[in-house]
């Protein structure tokens, strides 16, 4: 639907969602300076007033900032509203003021500003991109304006201008499926629970954990007006929902007639229904998505549409009908893409391509398709070089960009591409995966691999660099360096000088040792690989499901002797830097995380005493195994987030008690057992409290008692038993209404001493 351009102001007006791309260039300049002051007064109170802050755009530069102080005034200018809080926000961290992360703020604002000569500082990146797809499902589901506000902030200070946009889409579903003849009743049936909605909007799954109810619904629509509208404030450019083909199967029942394909069944999921987008529905579907997201939230023009998310294209053997539903598996063997053939392949995904593009612009002529491009690291049998050629042949350079988001996992996926054939592109890291949170990185491995992308002379139409994580809140000196890495490229070892001043309010050449061990011993592992291990998911052996070949676990990455050598360290240097709350969070990480190490040893040696029929050295192992995973326990009571926070956000949105308690099994099964019948239990694993004790601790207790008596007896261990049994007890603790409360350690650096002596 297109309005004419009065009405259109009026309807965004009406929203709070003016765009600045409908201001005269006066206006909009202002109303940017308006919005960065906003961040910066947020940020600093009434020293904020003693900031100046100018915008100067010229079309087709590239974004910079400029920042100098003198005379206790602070001038920052720069190309964007984002580029100059960027601009502010690596002042006070250049001069030790200020850190701004998810664990909490350090801002020690001076009685007059540093001086600082004139800087003008550039980012080759047109575009800083961020979020995943996945990360509203696993972060933001309860999040409420306050919280969103605070990361919108955060990325203005990152210098981030590109943030995916995807809260809200299941109110403009909702009025897309009625107005195509959905009742209420078979809506009801479709939408899969909040902490799952990803997948729903990718096609993975639908109607997992329903029914969502109308007030969560309508409550994202509200809340995505606000995001919108302030990320527009900032001069930012969300990139917006599109329709994939993704239709209820209560849609294909409707339409026996429509090229309408039954895909597989997705990690133990049940099927789901894909429009061939050949078929006329498919164009008219996708344009009234976009009229109607265009009615709710306002005009846009990166529009993300992932047809293919570990789902291959239905492309028959033969190119007949009769076989299109037959073909798909996300595993993506070498034997069934060979069986399609080359010229069928090509054909029909440059009509894929097209048509998809196709429906995206008939609304918004000026749209940008945007895609991950996850699929094609992922399904890499499947996605050939030529596949990959023909899927974006039919659509112009300047109207497809694709995130290609995981070069920490498939780091030759571009390559491969030849650099998506000319089209639009960003380069960048997942690096978190499920939300879990096992400290890693790979700070030298971002250094010269973004590098060595700026000075490639084959990235053709490289538009910018993104961070992708499925979830957010841990290892929050990754993103600090890779978001400084866009603008400035600081070796490690430099970069930590500044980063520890900034966070901890000082540095020393102890201190820098201390982190130089600790980069060394976790942040040289760019892919958390344990995470899977034999299909199994989990962070740490600890938390996956037991098994009896637990024994074959291979060693967690890193150096366990390095990271004890850091730890003692940080705490010889913690009594002069005792209230540094980022310092004391950087410590019990490291040292929960040491712990795993440990934890995971002892399971191992437990079960190979067991299988040995030395039940002494076993029980006492378990002992040891008991202990230390409850004091781990009680120290990350400390910590920003536990089970008992997860909790009390996921009860706290719901507006009556029914609703806050569907909404509290949802949270607690996404973090568990997350859904299907396939291998995703245990994908979204945590190190928070409450689960290593609660959850954790007693599943394997129960696996070590299984174990001791099956040896008592001389009966082989029966695992296929043992796994029903556990997954039943798996569930039921979903189901269970227990209270879990926030218990904070009197004394944190003393029980971190004490667990570190437990360690080897």
């Amino acid at each position: 639907m297109s309005y004419p351009l009065s009405r259109r102001q009026a309807l965004l007006q009406s929203l709070g969602l003016a765009g600045l791309a409908l201001l005269p260039g006066g206006a909009a300049l202002a109303r940017e300076t308006t919005a960065a002051s906003g961040v910066l007064t947020r940020l600093l109170g009434k020293a904020a007033k003693s900031v100046t802050v100018k915008l100067s755009k010229t079309s087709g530069e590239v974004p910079w900032y400029s920042v100098a102080a003198r005379d206790g005034k602070l001038s920052v200018s720069g190309s964007d509203s984002v580029a100059v809080t960027r601009g502010v926000y690596s002042y006070l961290k250049q001069n030790g003021l200020a850190d701004i992360s998810w664990e909490g703020d350090r801002i020690a604002l001076p009685d007059q500003w540093p001086a600082a000569s004139e800087r003008r500082v550039e980012t080759p990146f047109r575009h800083r991109v961020y979020m995943n797809t996945c990360t509203f499902g696993y972060t933001t589901p309860w999040w409420g304006w306050a919280r969103w506000e605070r990361e919108i902030d955060w990325m203005a200070l990152h210098g981030i201008d590109m943030p995916l946009a995807m809260e809200g889409q299941e109110f403009v579903w909702q009025a897309l499926w009625r107005e195509n003849g959905l009742s209420d009743a078979e809506l009801a049936a479709y939408f899969s629970g909040p902490a799952f909605t990803p997948w729903q909007r990718m096609g993975n799954i639908e109607g997992y954990d329903t029914p969502v109810p109308q007030a969560w619904i309508v409550k994202k629509r509200d809340l995505q007006r606000r995001i919108l509208g302030r990320m527009r404030e900032l001069g930012m450019t969300p990139i917006l929902p599109a329709f994939g083909g993704y239709v209820p199967k209560a849609f294909a029942e409707k339409h026996p007639e429509a090229r309408i394909y039954k895909m597989r069944a997705w990690e133990g999921f049940h099927e789901t229904y894909w429009l061939d987008p050949a078929d006329p529905l498919f164009a008219r579907l996708a344009g009234r998505f976009i009229a109607l997201h265009t009615e709710t939230y306002g005009e846009g023009q990166y529009y993300l549409a992932d047809s293919f998310n570990e789902m291959l294209p239905p492309i028959s053997a033969d190119g007949s009908d009769a076989a299109k539903a037959s073909y798909g598996d996300a595993t993506a063997n070498a034997k069934a893409a060979e069986a399609v053939d080359p010229a069928v392949k090509a054909a029909r995904l440059a009509d894929y391509g097209a048509a998809i593009y196709q429906s995206i612009r008939q609304t918004r002529p000026d749209a940008v398709w945007v895609m991950q491009g996850w699929l094609f690291g992922a399904d890499r049998d499947f996605w050939s070089s030529d596949a990959i050629g023909a899927f974006l042949s039919r659509v112009p350079d300047d109207r497809l960009m694709v995130l290609d988001i995981g070069n920490d996992r498939y780091p030759d996926v571009w390559t491969r591409a030849d650099a998506f054939k000319g089209k639009s592109w960003i380069y960048g890291y997942v690096h978190n995966y499920g939300g879990s949170n096992p400290v890693y990185g790979d700070l030298d491995f971002y250094r010269t691999d973004l590098a060595a992308i700026r000075a490639s002379d084959k990235t053709r139409n490289l538009t910018g660099f993104g961070v992708f994580p499925e979830g957010l809140h841990s290892n929050s000196v990754v993103y600090e360096y890779l978001y400084d890495l866009a603008w400035e490229n600081a070796a490690p070892a430099d970069w930590l000088k500044v980063y520890t001043r900034a966070r901890y309010g000082q540095t020393s050449p102890a201190l820098l040792a201390a982190w130089g061990n600790l980069q060394a011993a976790v942040y040289q592992t760019r892919y958390w690989t344990p995470r899977w291990w034999k299909s199994r998911a989990g962070a740490y052996l600890f938390f996956k499901r037991p098994t009896i070949d637990a024994t074959e676990f291979p060693p967690l990455p890193g150096n366990p002797l390095l990271l004890k050598q850091a730890l003692e360290h940080f705490l010889a240097l913690a009594p002069g830097l005792s209230d540094s709350k980022l310092l004391r969070n950087d410590i019990i990480d490291a040292v929960r995380h040491l712990a795993g190490f440990e934890i995971d040893a002892a399971l191992q040696t437990a079960i190979t005493a067991y299988k040995a029929g030395d039940l002494a050295g076993g029980d006492a192992t378990v002992r040891r195994l008991s202990d230390l995973a409850r004091r781990v326990d009680a120290l990350l009571g400390a910590q920003q987030e536990t089970l008992s926070s997860w909790i009390d956000d996921a009860r706290a949105y719901g507006d009556t008690p029914a609703e806050s308690a569907y909404y509290v099994e949802n949270a607690k099964a996404q973090v568990t057992v997350w859904g299907g019948k396939g291998n995703l239990n245990d994908y979204a694993s945590k190190a928070w409290q409450g689960l290593y004790a609660d959850f954790y601790l007693p599943r394997w207790t129960q696996f070590l008692s299984a174990l001791r008596q099956s040896v008592v007896a001389q009966k082989p261990f029966d695992q296929t038993v043992f796994t029903a049994a556990i997954t039943d007890w798996e569930h039921e603790w979903v189901k269970a209404d227990n209270t879990y409360t926030r218990q904070v350690p009197a004394d944190p650096l003393a029980d971190v001493k004490s667990l570190l002596e437990l360690c080897a």
